[in-house]
């Protein structure tokens, strides 16, 4: 990923936030028969991993080799931005067109699990974490379901934990315009409908400049 300094994303916090908020990651492998891609829904385990499953029918389990290093795409907010934005464009017209974004890229090894715990494992991170974050305590529970059929659902999937090497995020939202446009930006955003690259814009305005 082409990385400018003053758009690298060191702050943890933020590459978590990124991250919890767009859990959907692209998992992108080199294989026998060339690249693939998947997107699966990923998990920090407390020890770092990230924990997910696919289907069993999904040829990446098969295609990929065990401990096989992989690329985890994050995909955070992102927006086209006009030089209309900008307060200074009116005086020099001295600016083009560009996009602002949120990517976090995650290197790890992956190690397939076949074992009914692996997968129960999974498959309750999961589900409980984004259960009680829509549902709260009515949140759905894989005991709701009847045993057989949990059973046979966890039958057709394959757990899989990433154990993470090296994190990359990049946090481009205009660092490299001076304040009036930067501001020019983020109204311009919101303007625009595009709420949510502008709220991650707005957070690094110091009270001061509020």
């Amino acid at each position: 990923m082409y990385l400018p300094p003053h758009f690298e994303e060191i702050s943890r916090d933020e590459i978590k936030a990124v991250t919890e908020a767009a859990p959907l990651g692209c998992i992108v492998a080199q294989t026998t028969d060339g690249l693939i891609a998947n997107h699966i829904p990923l998990l920090a385990a407390p020890d770092g991993t990230l924990i997910g499953h696919v289907a069993l029918a999904n040829d990446m389990h098969r295609l990929v080799a065990e401990t096989h290093e992989v690329l985890v795409i994050f995909r955070g907010e992102d927006a086209y931005v006009s030089p209309n934005f900008y307060p200074s464009k009116r005086e020099h017209h001295r600016h083009v067109p560009t996009w602002n974004y949120q990517v976090v890229h995650v290197y790890g090894n992956i190690s397939f699990q076949h074992d009914d715990h692996a997968k129960r494992a999974a498959v309750g991170l999961l589900t409980r974490t984004h259960e009680r974050r829509l549902n709260g305590t009515d949140g759905w529970r894989m005991a709701d379901a009847p045993t057989d059929y949990m059973a046979q659902m966890l039958g057709n999937i394959v757990a899989f934990r990433i154990a993470v090497r090296r994190v990359v995020a990049k946090s481009k939202l205009s660092q490299n315009r001076e304040e009036r446009d930067y501001r020019g930006a983020v109204a311009g955003l919101y303007a625009s409908g595009q709420d949510g690259i502008a709220r991650q814009m707005e957070k690094r305005l110091s009270p001061a400049d509020e």
